[in-house]
């Protein structure tokens, strides 16, 4: 008889936004009970993509874990996997350009975010959690939140392991680099394999490239775009930058005959256009008109893009104005690393990702409370 428990995981969602990682982690075999977030148009574009899922909207400071529960219909203990990525600005690589703003966690939310899902943690005692954020979580001055999250969950008897991954390694196409957490009760947490490499290594397929993701959907519409504009005023410039290239084509240390810029005067994503045989760089929470990255048509990037570069279904529900599903899409972990991260625990906690057993040998699907 194998030692491997047979049954649908339990998972509770925080910070849940749109689905992201929720979408991820339900592939890999586990049933999402209850889901949170702080905006309620997210709620609307949840229960589209989840239906059955109770989704409670408020910020986590003001949900209790009685409440998170009470929803989930399970009891203390009763959770296999918490899972989160709680808001990031306060992490992020711009706080160290911007000084007048605080940092890690003397930074308000962060507190009540990162707090908030420690508190959840401690609470609600799951077999396993996982957490997501930005790389710079790991790194400088915001390590000190990294390290009182480490100290927390070890106090409650998990180990844990910190997973700075890129996205790519993953079959995303989109080189995005990510901080991910994982903590086990009574074992160790087993980190996924990449799947993909840039360089073909081990004999793993190479990144999958934005023309992968997208040539299927290559349209030349013009550049303007819902009240944006490509390039804004630069953008017969940025129409001139080779793809896979940005602003610093046009600088003298990169020999342009008529240079337009000073070399690193700015942020890396200015005019950056992708390219059809690289992956995407990071899709952000918010458009821009001189921000990129840009379709290597020189056109701002349509919604169904940016969910393919995301790993996101095509036919994934969205609510809200063009802005508001770009930031619900730019803000959501790629489903595709919640799932290698997913599978991984379940094996973690010493169970099985296939769901209950049929007489047909194929698998049974719940029913969602």
């Amino acid at each position: 008889m194998s030692s491997v428990e047979r049954r649908v995981p339990t998972c509770i969602s925080l910070f849940s936004g749109c689905g992201g990682m929720d979408l991820g982690i339900e592939r890999a075999g586990f049933q999402i009970r209850v889901a949170t977030d702080a905006e309620a148009l997210c709620e609307k574009a949840y229960s589209q993509n989840f239906p059955g899922v109770p989704y409670i909207v408020g910020r986590i400071g003001q949900i209790s874990t009685r409440e998170i529960l009470a929803a989930a219909e399970l009891e203390v203990g009763e959770v296999d996997l918490l899972i989160g990525g709680p808001p990031c600005p306060a992490f992020s690589k711009s706080r160290f350009y911007r000084t007048e703003k605080p940092r890690a966690l003397d930074d308000p939310v962060a507190k009540e975010t990162v707090g908030g899902y420690l508190r959840v943690l401690k609470e609600a005692r799951p077999r396993a959690f996982l957490l997501e954020n930005v790389k710079g979580l790991a790194y400088g001055v915001h390590r000190e939140a990294l390290d009182h999250i480490l100290e927390v969950a070890h106090s409650l008897g998990y180990r844990t392991s910190v997973n700075i991954i890129n996205a790519a390694d993953y079959g995303v196409p989109q080189i995005r680099e990510r901080c991910l957490v994982m903590g086990v009760l009574g074992g160790d947490p087993v980190s996924p394999l990449p799947s993909h490499s840039k360089d073909s290594l081990d004999g793993l397929p190479r990144w999958r490239t934005a023309g992968d993701a997208l040539s299927d959907l290559d349209t030349e519409e013009n550049a303007s775009f819902e009240g944006h504009f490509a390039g804004g005023k630069h953008h017969e410039l940025l129409l001139e930058v080779p793809p896979g290239d940005n602003y610093l084509y046009f600088t003298e240390e990169r020999g342009h005959k008529d240079p337009k810029f000073v070399w690193r005067s700015r942020y890396w994503s200015f005019l950056l256009k992708l390219s059809k045989n690289l992956p995407s760089w990071t899709i952000q929470a918010r458009r821009s008109n001189n921000m990129g990255p840009f379709h290597w048509r020189g056109r701002i990037l349509r919604i169904s893009e940016i969910k393919r570069l995301q790993t996101f279904p095509d036919d994934f529900v969205l609510h809200g104005t063009l802005d508001q599903q770009w930031r619900q899409i730019g803000n959501a972990v790629p489903p595709n690393v919640a799932y290698e991260f997913g599978k991984s625990l379940i094996g973690s906690i010493g169970l099985s990702s296939a769901g209950i057993p049929d007489s047909s040998g194929g698998k049974k699907k719940l029913k969602k409370k």
